[in-house]
């Protein structure tokens, strides 16, 4: 033991911690100290079962967190907001049957165990909304499912372990679903935008099978075309997916909210640089090309990212191709069009000046998991961009990296829970070939190659999780999450990809072969 109340402090990538304590007391007095007195470069605090997860800016920053939270006295105890919510159920999960037989209540005995006690909201993660319910009664305790579904519908009421929850929007998740609920979780239009916080008592009510399909959190919104600001841009044709991204939204991690933004931030900031705006605006993410965008005015563009043809179209029909890393004029009336990327998979539209659409919790990413920020590009849709000042100076033409190699590198950090597999694995984990899988999405990347195999029975206490981490479900195949990944999960995270190395994670298409490097952690 390090310190009363501290387990560990384990490496969680190479900018973040995990501290393992020894009670869900210690945990939250772990949470409120750092969030009462943040230090240097700390950025998010997610509280979890028997641990606190700290990201920092820095390695450096990180390494002199965890030293300050050597020092701390965590005695105390955290006040809470014991306030009652009660939630109306119907209870027809897909999995009740299951969890009935799993605890020998049978269906009506877990929904009388379900309703008949008080639950108290121990910490929030995972998404916008969710609150792990625990104190529950005890024989209701079951596993995750062996491998997540990937889509859990908004308002389903679930169990895994020793928690209960209720999804506020449909998200990837593994837990076993036993009814649902119109009980809308998360709503930013509230002062209070999660409906559980906390410290929070929650009763569920089971319900006949009268209410609506739940809407949950409202959908994102269409990018709003502020009034003082024509509409710089019109989408003709949006590709398969095109989003309005920045740097993301670090800092709301507490509250369910990942960081999201771009995929390949280096990309991102290239694109702006060559346009002329300060690294961080917000310009479009395309997956695949096939971004077709009219000019409503003049605009100064640039292209980065995954290499594409780039031409335009004037209106008398005349076709010309413009080059990529570097700035070019969009005339008003002329239509810009992405083709399918030669390599990579992700290509950056930086316009001078910068997309102009709503700050939604400090940032104007799209963020597929969540829904916060604004709605994926459609056909039709207007994009204001916000006037550049006159000191603006586009950059000068850059040289494209270097080919991409037939096996992607990916140097990672071992941990924080390889100690769930034996010697040999983690031994051999950085030996091994995974392929990208179809399944990938900006929440990570799905891989398939040979099973990984636990050394350990029975699950993990969900946890919080960074960008990078390397989650094994009990398949064996597993998941490296990126930008939209949940806040917390609860499967062995057998090491994180090292920061520099995320914006090519992002690039890579499906089909593409991957090999993970041991390096050395931060904690």
């Amino acid at each position: 033991m390090t310190d009363a109340g501290i387990l560990a402090i384990l490496p969680a990538g190479d900018r973040a911690i995990l501290v393992e304590l020894d009670s869900l007391a210690t945990v939250l007095t772990l949470q409120a100290a750092l969030q009462s007195r943040p230090q240097p470069g700390q950025i998010d605090v997610v509280a979890a079962a028997s641990t606190v997860l700290v990201t920092a800016k820095t390695a450096a920053e990180a390494r002199q967190i965890a030293a300050h939270v050597r020092t701390l006295d965590l005695s105390g105890e955290a006040a809470t907001d014991a306030t009652e919510v009660s939630i109306d159920v119907v209870y027809d999960g897909a999995d009740l049957a299951a969890v009935g037989e799993l605890t020998g209540l049978g269906a009506d005995g877990v929904i009388a165990a379900h309703t008949g006690t008080i639950w108290t909201a121990a910490f929030g993660g995972f998404a916008p909304g969710f609150a792990y319910l625990a104190g529950g009664d005890a024989r209701l305790e079951v596993p995750r499912r062996s491998t997540p579904r990937t889509a859990v519908p908004a308002g389903a009421v679930a169990l895994a372990g020793a928690y209960s929850a209720v999804y506020p929007r449909q998200t990837p998740g593994g837990w076993q679903l036993i009814g649902r609920t119109e009980a809308v979780m998360w709503d930013l239009d509230r002062s209070s935008p999660a409906l559980i916080r906390p410290g929070n008592k929650v009763r569920f009510n089971a319900v006949r099978a009268t209410v609506a399909a739940p809407s949950a959190a409202p959908a994102a919104a269409a990018p709003a075309v502020d009034k003082n600001h024509a509409a710089g841009l019109l989408v003709v044709r949006p590709g398969l997916q095109s989003t309005i991204q920045d740097l993301g939204r670090p800092g709301s991690a507490d509250l369910g909210v990942t960081t999201a933004g771009a995929m390949d931030r280096g990309a991102l900031r290239q694109a702006n640089r060559l346009a002329g705006n300060p690294v961080g605006h917000a310009g479009i993410e395309v997956l695949h090309g096939g971004l077709v965008l009219a000019a409503a005015a003049d605009q100064v563009l640039a292209v980065a990212g995954a290499a594409v043809g780039l031409t335009i179209t004037d209106p008398d029909g005349e076709v010309r191709d413009v080059p990529m890393l570097a700035p070019f004029a969009l005339l008003a009336g002329e239509v810009l069009e992405l083709g399918t990327p030669s390599a990579g998979l992700r290509s950056y539209v930086g316009v001078r000046g910068g997309i102009d659409v709503p700050l939604v919790l400090g940032s104007r990413s799209t963020d597929t998991m969540s829904g916060i920020g604004p709605a994926p590009l459609a056909a039709g849709m207007p994009l204001a961009v916000v006037p550049a000042p006159p000191s603006s100076v586009v950059g000068s033409p850059e040289l494209p990296g270097p080919a991409a190699d037939e096996v992607t590198v990916l140097h990672m950090v071992p941990g924080p829970r390889q100690d769930w597999f034996d010697d040999a694995v983690v031994a051999g984990f950085g030996e091994r070939e995974w392929t990208v899988t179809p399944q990938s999405n900006r929440i990570g990347l799905r891989l398939s190659g040979n099973a990984l195999e636990r050394s350990r029975e029975g699950e993990l206490a969900s946890e919080g999780t960074v960008r990078g981490a390397i989650q094994v479900p009990p398949s064996g195949q597993p998941v490296l999450f990126l930008s939209d990944h949940p806040v917390t999960g609860g499967y062995p995270v057998i090491g994180v990809v090292a920061t520099a190395d995320l914006d090519k994670a992002a690039q890579l298409p499906p089909g593409s072969r991957i090999r993970f490097v041991p390096v050395s952690g931060t904690a």
